[in-house]
């Protein structure tokens, strides 16, 4: 990496700073779009690490953290430990597919995988009336996932893959162009997940997304394995 690419935005670490100012989401201005947003969402994952707490320490302010360890012994009270440490951490927190559990932890919010979001609405985007003060987001891998989580109220929608990664191993990403098209063609914020890294970030710029959702970008940087 060149030397001026090295720069330090203050209050943020230096590898978080990088991937935000190189994909154009640091110090948008303040008539952004979705100013109640943030740039970043973390994503958990229990196979690439397992204790989410050292990652959610090393993020800015603000930024979005959604538990994901959906089979892990001990979920609950990891749950219950996160949400604890992402307050006191200026942080907001959702859970992954779990109502239940959001209310338990006094989540900020739900993240709807794409399989319950295609769902029954009562199994997902009726907590959109139930709890109207959540945030609710969404996974989509496709346009008519996409279209159906814009027209159930999501606040923002994470469309993946954008790049090739391990996460879908073999398969294809959908590529800046097809993101960019889709990102464009709805009224919901749109966020880029899958294969972002310091080396693909900066092709997001112009793309419509509303900011980056990341997974092994994270892992890796913290020696854990991608």
């Amino acid at each position: 990496m060149r030397p001026k690419d090295r720069k330090v935005v203050p209050g943020i670490p230096p590898n978080h700073a990088c991937l935000l100012r190189l994909g154009g989401f640091h110090g948008k201005p303040r008539r952004h779009p979705w100013p109640h947003l943030p740039p970043l969402i973390c994503l958990t994952d229990a196979a690439r690490f397992p204790d989410p707490l050292p990652i959610a320490a090393q993020l800015p302010r603000e930024s979005l953290v959604v538990f994901r360890h959906y089979q892990t012994a001990g979920r609950r009270a990891l749950a219950h430990r996160l949400a604890s440490f992402c307050r006191s951490r200026g942080l907001r927190f959702l859970v992954a597919g779990d109502a239940a559990l959001a209310i338990e932890t006094h989540a900020d919010g739900l993240h709807l995988p794409e399989w319950l979001a295609r769902g029954p609405v009562s199994r997902g985007w009726g907590w959109r009336r139930r709890k109207p003060g959540w945030l609710l987001t969404a996974a989509a891998h496709c346009e008519t996932s996409l279209a159906r989580a814009a027209r159930a109220g999501a606040d923002a929608v994470l469309l993946a893959p954008v790049f090739p990664t391990a996460s879908h191993p073999g398969a294809d990403g959908l590529g800046i162009l097809r993101f960019a098209t889709l990102a464009h063609r709805t009224d919901v914020p749109v966020y880029g997940l899958g294969g972002i890294n310091i080396g693909t970030v900066r092709r997001l710029r112009g793309a419509g997304a509303a900011g980056i959702a990341v997974v092994s970008a994270l892992a890796k940087k913290n020696g854990h394995p991608p």
